[in-house]
């Protein structure tokens, strides 16, 4: 993000498909907008839902849907068969394991009173959010060469 320091405007350059232009995040364009950048934050917990392959994270999404907890369980799994997760370099494979091995107990637990439900719906739908957005739509499982 820019930032001013001492009169003079400093921020990250960023390039795209504009061909050879670059902008500074929140200086002003040419059609008159501004450029800016939006992380999300994310909990330990969501950060440890795995990116998994896209038709695995439909079924989950599919089992989270009819029995709230049991797609995020199996997810929990995908992880320690190598499914990335934005948590692993800080914690480690066996912590997001547990990790999500948690969340899946949590929605178990408190499906009675439908916040759980709720729950493992929006949490298999970001499974299957995170497989399109990293290019997984059309690959299967990993196979043998």
């Amino acid at each position: 993000m820019a930032q001013k320091e001492g009169g003079t405007e400093q921020g990250q350059v960023k390039t795209g498909d504009l061909g050879a232009k670059a902008t500074i995040a929140g200086a002003p364009t040419a059609g008159g907008g501004v450029v800016v950048e939006v992380r999300e934050k994310k909990g330990p917990l969501r950060a440890a839902i795995p990116t998994m392959p896209f038709p695995v994270a439909v079924i989950c999404l599919f089992l989270n849907t009819f029995i709230p907890g049991l797609g995020t369980f199996i997810s929990a799994f995908t992880v320690l068969c190598g499914a990335r997760s934005e948590l692993i370099s800080e914690r480690g494979v066996c912590c997001v394991f547990w990790l999500n091995v948690a969340a899946a107990l949590i929605q178990i637990l408190t499906a009675v009173i439908m916040v759980g439900w709720i729950m493992s719906i929006f949490w298999g739908m970001d499974m299957v959010i995170l497989a399109i957005s990293d290019g997984y739509r059309d690959q299967g499982f990993p196979q043998d060469v």
